[in-house]
């Protein structure tokens, strides 16, 4: 039987963390994008490519069993 309350967990915390990904690596991208860019939103935009990076990492270390230890 199917368990309906762990797939929806599943789905909306899937879906959750792929719109917190693309949102952090479009911020990454507006802030580099500005003209008169400043020595700080460069290195904010850096922190962003950087936490969508570890993001999508850790999401393929969940995804791949062979990197669990066992």
């Amino acid at each position: 039987m199917i368990d309906w309350g762990a797939f929806i967990v599943v789905a909306v915390v899937s879906i959750g963390s792929a719109a917190a990904i693309v949102a952090l690596f479009a911020c990454g991208l507006r802030l580099l994008a500005v003209e008169p860019r400043r020595g700080a939103m460069s290195a904010l935009a850096y922190v962003c490519f950087a936490v969508a990076a570890l993001g999508a990492l850790y999401g393929v270390y969940l995804i791949i069993p062979s990197l669990h230890p066992a």
